[in-house]
């Protein structure tokens, strides 16, 4: 009997994007399955950001298809890509700087779950929930009034994270979660990505900081100049002589050895 192979939660087939005269994205194909996480990396100006852009429908492929849930969403707006489940964070900390913490969570959670074209004059209990689970989800609570401009780095992506819990989303996009952040800072979002994992949604993630990127992931994907040049396990990464010259050098591959090797025998 033929073995059927899962349904990808997310599939990327063939999809380029181009700029003028500038391929960002080159003939990329991938597939995410349920409850994976993939990590993606790779050089400033590889396409990582613009691939997230055209996934969110911010920026439409040029070519090619993406699939989510077996449903064609390549020229859908970005607002039912997002009730159809995917959520995404920024690589820039998004968020209205006027409202406080909550508020900007409510128009996640009100807005980005379904089509409201015509907003009712309250926020129901139900949406009220949503947004006191995902500012305590992400240890937020007890500053909820806080003004979203005045909070610091790590808050502001911790906010950007719980507008995108508040969606419900099945799978979330996560452009640069930890940049700018302290070693400590890092291991507390490391330790949510987990939580958020373990919770049954399905995550892709860029990263620079390649331990991040090498303890969550269960699948890591390099791009260069638009194009794959590795896709595989954090363990093959490290060896791969491509990645080695492109992107991580000599020095940074034997530390991300040394830690999969610490991590395996722990």
């Amino acid at each position: 009997m033929a073995v059927t192979e899962p349904t990808a939660l997310l599939s990327v087939r063939n999809v380029s994007k181009q700029f003028g005269a500038l391929m960002a994205v080159k003939d990329l194909s991938f597939d995410v399955q349920e409850g994976e996480v993939l990590g993606i990396g790779g050089p400033n100006g590889a396409g990582k950001t613009t691939l997230f852009e055209v996934i969110s429908g911010l920026n439409p492929a040029t070519r090619g298809a993406i699939l989510f849930n077996g449903q064609d969403i390549t020229h859908a707006p970005p607002e039912a890509i997002c009730h159809a489940g995917v959520a995404r964070t920024f690589q820039l900390n998004a968020g209205f700087d006027s409202l406080s913490l909550r508020d900007n969570v409510r128009v996640a959670a009100y807005f980005g779950r379904d089509n409201r074209r015509i907003p009712g004059l309250s926020i129901g209990r139900d949406v009220e929930a949503e947004v006191d689970a995902a500012i305590a989800m992400v240890g937020l609570k007890g500053r909820e009034h806080l003004i979203t401009g005045r909070l610091p780095v790590l808050d502001r992506k911790l906010l950007m994270l719980a507008g995108a819990i508040a969606t419900r989303p099945k799978l979330l996009l996560m452009d640069e979660p930890v940049g700018g952040l302290n070693p400590k800072e890092i291991d507390q979002m490391m330790g949510l990505v987990r939580d958020l994992r373990a919770r049954g949604i399905t995550i892709v993630l860029i990263e620079h900081v390649m331990r991040f990127l090498v303890q969550l992931s269960s699948r890591v994907l390099i791009l260069h100049h638009g194009e794959r040049i590795y896709e595989g396990s954090p363990q093959g990464l490290v060896r791969d002589r491509t990645v080695i010259d492109v992107y991580l050098g000599e020095g940074a591959s034997k530390r991300l050895g040394s830690l999969l090797e610490a991590k395996a025998g722990a």
